[in-house]
């Protein structure tokens, strides 16, 4: 049975390209991501060892592994600290109590100017639990109707999972499900998702807790969204990490030209301000 350390590792190698960290590309690969030999030569241990951390029959790698673990990963700050908590809850077999709580829904007031500057492009700010802490006009245009923003503190998975409505707005419900639970999967807070899956797993049942467990590696491709005014929508994602808030802004790109006239109907039907709902 692997351990909270070893399953954050292995999923971390799993979704890293190599030539993100500057690797050569050697033959024909078997499976995404690192090799356990490139990630164990990177973080200067043996293969054996890191399988025994990997597998969960080793319990208690040293700081200086762990860091050189996160070190060999590339591990933002964020991850960093995720990483070394779960050290310590793995050495002690979880012998620290893990205290659910909230994440901070402030965002700063930089990134609001910055989420201005966008406008009426599509655009949301966002934490790694899938709330959503502001959005562009254009975000509220094209979402319209469908239900995603009618709350007081939308969250993305607890509409995707809960909302009979999400399954038809998305049209590759499936796939966009697997990226929610994997990235929630790899949160950078235990105790931040504790809260929400304490709060989601009992409305939302096995296909949202199945899919976080099983940690799927997700395809991330154009998102395609059918709109209830009848639009077809294709977007691509562009998301730029706010490393410091353990926040996300993310852009929606149109895909295509049909896309982009669709979005500028829309968005004439739709007079919304640009909106925080910290």
């Amino acid at each position: 049975m692997g351990t909270p350390l070893g399953n954050f590792i292995r999923a971390k190698r799993d979704s890293i390209q190599p030539e993100s960290l500057g690797l050569p590309e050697r033959g024909r690969r078997r499976s995404p991501g690192l090799r356990r030999l490139e990630l164990a030569t990177g973080a200067g241990i043996s293969v054996e060892y890191l399988t025994r951390i990997e597998q969960g029959r080793d319990r208690n790698p040293s700081p200086t592994v762990v860091n050189s673990l996160a070190e060999a990963l590339g591990l933002d700050p964020s991850e960093r600290n995720h990483l070394r908590y779960l050290a310590k809850i793995t050495g002690g077999e979880c012998a620290v109590q893990i205290r659910p709580v909230p994440p901070s829904r402030q965002v700063r007031p930089s990134v609001l100017r910055t989420l201005r500057l966008l406008e009426p492009g599509v655009a949301i700010v966002t934490n790694r639990l899938g709330d959503i802490l502001a959005r562009t006009s254009g975000f509220q245009s094209v979402t319209r109707g469908t239900g995603l923003l009618d709350v007081a503190q939308p969250n993305l998975n607890r509409y995707l999972f809960t909302d009979p409505r999400a399954r038809s707005f998305f049209v590759d419900w499936d796939d966009v499900a697997d990226e929610q639970a994997f990235d929630l999967w790899q949160a950078p807070s235990l105790e931040n998702l504790e809260w929400l899956t304490a709060e989601l797993a009992p409305i939302a049942g096995p296909e949202f807790t199945g899919r976080l467990y099983s940690r799927v590696i997700p395809r991330r491709g154009t998102l395609r969204l059918s709109h209830p005014d009848g639009h077809q929508l294709r977007l691509v994602r562009e998301t730029l990490e706010l490393a410091s808030d353990t926040q996300q802004l993310v852009v929606f790109l149109p895909a295509d030209d049909q896309t982009t006239e669709a979005i500028a109907e829309l968005q004439h039907e739709s007079h919304d301000p640009l909106r925080s709902f910290s």
